[in-house]
């Protein structure tokens, strides 16, 4: 399944491309968040939990809060726990991350602020002891993803 998730990342936009992180998993997810980015800092990666969905990952101290993006038929929609109804679909990854960019009205999600560049965190950690590796831990499991 990873290779339909990698190539579906492949037919988006620059700024999808540019914050997946692959299967990293919700510690490493956290670790990069709390070290490289603020409030609002974001990322997408690969769930952990359901093959096939992308998780976007959103820092709001004290948390890192997680969100299910899943496509269908219909496009991309996000898909918020406990609820059962879907808000709004989009053709594109990167329509549905710019829209809960602009729209910070929506309190079912925390604000998405700026993406967390992989390049941005690669060139940082160089030659430290923090190094991105696309790994997936599972004997964490994420409450959503």
């Amino acid at each position: 399944m990873g290779a339909c998730i990698r190539g579906s990342m492949e037919s988006e936009g620059m700024l999808p491309r540019s914050i997946y992180y692959g299967r990293i998993g919700s510690e490493g997810t956290e670790r990069l968040l709390e070290r490289f980015g603020h409030d609002g800092s974001f990322l997408l990666r690969d769930s952990e939990t359901v093959p096939g969905v992308f998780c976007l990952c959103v820092r709001k101290t004290p948390f890192v809060y997680t969100y299910r993006l899943v496509h269908s038929s219909d496009g991309w929609f996000l898909q918020l726990q406990g609820s059962g109804v879907r808000k709004q679909t989009f053709r594109t990854l990167e329509m549905l991350i710019e829209n809960y960019r602009r729209d910070t009205s929506d309190v079912s999600i925390a604000p998405l602020t700026e993406p967390l560049d992989r390049t941005r965190v690669h060139n940082f950690s160089s030659g430290q002891e923090f190094i991105y590796m696309e790994t997936c831990n599972s004997s964490r499991g994420s409450s959503v993803c």
